[in-house]
């Protein structure tokens, strides 16, 4: 099979599909990989050692996107990128599709198959190709909130461990997933006061056990967390349903009682995010100001520490990735239930329920799809 890894073009992305380990990887698999040149500018790593791995080094996007059998990328194509699908053309990446109705149209038109990193799901529920990206996300999430509470940044000037004879910063957590994990991580090491609250009260003792106490725990209702956000200096979003648009937890007349320059930061946010009042920002403009407070709600988060990124990924996709280019895509998803959950459009049909709920469209199980036996389907 042909792997290509085009260069990330959207504004601020410096990570790369792939790294040089990954080349190595496909090539004494049999695999031919397809670079575009630059495409490792942003997480530092060069062509010369991509090349050195095997990797064959080209100068046009288009030709990476037209000779590949699949594309590994790191985020959703973009709008210029939707010329390049076609018929049987495997995406492997993070797409969100519950919050693209272009893209998820355009995969269905051309026939592409749209394996997405986020979906796939190993029977405990855990979800491996997202897991180290939300513990990045949740540690950034905290780094950048903290930064945004300083008053020359539009903050209220407050530091996030205190002083002694000075409290520390109130952080508050919604959702204690991986994102919130990585986010409570952060937040007790730099000193914080913390609260965390979800739905799952198993996980929330989980949590208070393994922190020891440092946290406090709370059931995630609407008077719990409105009462936790209006005593917050800093709330950090991390609500995900797998595949699915996150739903709004964190409502506007919430954060209308937050004192002014507090921070909110919405990790959820591609996803559609899970506080009322975000808005989708970039790196290269990553804040506003809505109801006094500092709003920060980049999509791709990882992106800033694109070195630590781009290996924490490639660690974890290029064996399913190997096993897709292996058996090819249709036997691979036949044969293994945590990639099959990775499907989200397969030959035109929406083959993940989530997706297919969020933006109104026919939804194809992926047995169906898959041609499958009846047993297969649970009938």
């Amino acid at each position: 099979m042909i792997i290509g890894v085009p260069k990330e073009i959207k504004e601020q992305e410096d990570r790369v599909a792939l790294t040089p380990a990954g080349v190595d990887g496909f090539v004494r698999a049999g695999h031919k990989v397809l670079v575009e040149a630059g495409a490792g500018a942003g997480s530092f790593i060069t062509d010369e050692e991509y090349a050195a791995q095997g990797a064959e080094i080209v100068q046009d996007a288009s030709e990476v996107w037209n000779k590949a059998d699949m594309i590994m990328k790191v985020k959703e194509p973009l709008k210029s990128e939707y010329q390049y699908f076609r018929e049987g053309l495997i995406i492997f990446t993070y797409l969100h599709l519950a919050a693209e109705p272009e893209l998820t149209k355009a995969l269905m038109d051309t026939g592409a198959i749209a394996i997405a990193y986020e979906t796939v799901e190993n029977p405990d529920r855990s979800l491996p190709l997202l897991a180290p990206m939300s513990e990045v996300a949740g540690r950034m999430a905290v780094q950048a909130g903290s930064i945004y509470l300083e008053k020359i940044r539009g903050g209220k000037g407050k530091l996030v461990d205190g002083v002694p004879g000075v409290a520390p910063a109130h952080i508050v957590v919604v959702g204690a997933g991986n994102v919130g994990t990585g986010a409570i991580r952060r937040a007790i090491g730099l000193g914080a006061r913390v609260t965390v609250l979800d739905i799952d009260v198993n996980r929330l003792t989980y949590l208070n056990e393994v922190f020891m106490g440092k946290i406090e725990t709370v059931y995630s209702n609407n008077y719990n967390v409105t009462n936790a956000v209006k005593s917050a200096d800093l709330v950090i979003g991390a609500v995900l349903i797998p595949g699915r648009k996150a739903p709004t937890i964190v409502t506007e007349e919430m954060i209308k009682l937050m004192e002014p320059g507090s921070v909110v930061v919405d990790v959820a946010i591609d996803q559609g995010g899970c506080i009322e009042t975000s808005e989708v920002t970039t790196h290269a403009d990553p804040v506003y100001t809505k109801h006094g407070v500092v709003h920060y709600a980049v999509a791709n988060i990882p992106g800033a520490v694109p070195q630590t990124s781009t290996m924490a990924l490639t660690n974890v996709t290029l064996p399913y990735a190997l096993r897709i280019a292996n058996k090819g895509w249709k036997q691979a998803l036949i044969d293994e239930e945590p990639l099959r959950k990775g499907a989200n459009v397969l030959d035109g049909k929406v083959v993940y329920k989530g997706v297919a709920e969020a933006l109104d469209l026919p939804y194809t199980p992926v047995e169906e799809a898959l041609g499958m036996k009846a047993e297969a389907l649970g009938i």
